[in-house]
């Protein structure tokens, strides 16, 4: 297990209650040495500490943990304005610099049941993105998740998988085996959670905080195929809104002739022809080239000059 010392702190700040939430900590402790301060009150601090720091001298692990105090925590999207969705302490295996430039990176979600014209097309997609030199970010799921990590794979491309889950309890299981392929082809494993859920609700509420991730890191998203809410599973949906919130691009993979009645697009046709939904866009053959050349500010470093901005 590789960490800094201010991060194996943090951890022990959630451990012993005194981080609570995400906007909690945003709130209290964007600052550092408030929460410097903070656990030298806290009498309960310094026994959690040691007992991580214990645990994690006997462990192989090769897992690393890294805090928004570090330099190379990634970047998060000036668009997030929402506290509670941003992160401040992430859990990673593999190529963490697949984060430093998230204008590299394009999310590709869908259902977890697509037929075979289904991943036959979006074969075709993630092909030609990661022939552009794109990263490719999904959930590790079943279906078209584990269809865009593959095929990026198998393209020669790096991938990033967030997961909803500990990154020492893969999930799903069956995807183990994918998330090995996934760190030897130099790519990266991400998680927020060091320990599995107490129970089935924080389970649910963790796929709907992944889905948002995989829009926070990525400059673009693109939706192979979906249900609509109530008709079959919905993550592609959390991420699709995470990305409006965002205004992270937005793509869907759709055809007029063979989609229109087709009940695993209906979520791409609301998208696209709903009555409250705007700037979503179909996926075309020029896209691709569209998606490369796309330079979204907010996922810039403050600290560039004015000069550098201009080349963006």
């Amino acid at each position: 297990m590789k960490y800094s010392e201010i991060t194996l702190k943090v951890l022990a700040a959630v451990e012993c209650g005194i981080i609570k939430s995400n906007a909690q900590f945003w709130n209290e402790f964007e600052k550092r040495e408030i929460f410097e301060k903070t656990i030298l009150e806290d009498s309960n601090f310094n026994k959690v500490l040691k007992t991580l720091e214990d645990e994690f001298s006997l462990s192989s692990n090769e897992e690393s943990i890294i805090s928004i105090y570090d330099d190379l925590f990634p970047i998060i999207n000036k668009n997030v304005k929402n506290k509670g969705d941003k992160p401040y302490l992430l859990f990673y295996k593999g190529n963490l610099s697949l984060l430093n430039d998230l204008n590299k990176n394009v999310a590709v979600i869908g259902l977890v049941n697509p037929d075979n014209k289904i991943i036959n097309r979006e074969n075709d997609v993630v092909k030609k993105l990661t022939e552009n030199d794109l990263v490719i970010v999904s959930g590790l799921a079943k279906g078209c998740d584990s269809v865009a990590h593959k095929s990026c794979i198998d393209n020669g491309g790096k991938t990033v998988a967030i997961l909803p889950s500990p990154l020492s309890k893969i999930y799903p299981a069956e995807n183990k085996q994918l998330a090995e392929e996934i760190l030897q082809k130099n790519g990266l494993l991400l998680s927020e959670y060091y320990k599995e859920p107490k129970s089935r609700s924080e389970a649910i509420n963790r796929f709907i905080k992944r889905d948002r991730l995989q829009a926070m890191f990525s400059k673009a998203i693109i939706l192979i195929a979906s249900y609509r809410k109530g008709e079959g599973d919905s993550g592609s949906r959390h991420a699709m809104e995470a990305a409006r919130k965002y205004e992270i691009d937005r793509y869907v993979m759709y055809n007029n002739k063979t989609d229109e009645n087709n009940i695993q697009f209906a979520l791409n046709k609301d998208l696209l022809f709903g009555k409250y939904e705007i700037n979503v866009k179909v996926l075309q053959a020029s896209s691709i080239k569209d998606i490369k050349l796309l330079k979204n500010k907010n996922l810039i470093h403050d600290n560039l000059d004015n000069e550098q901005l201009e080349l963006i």
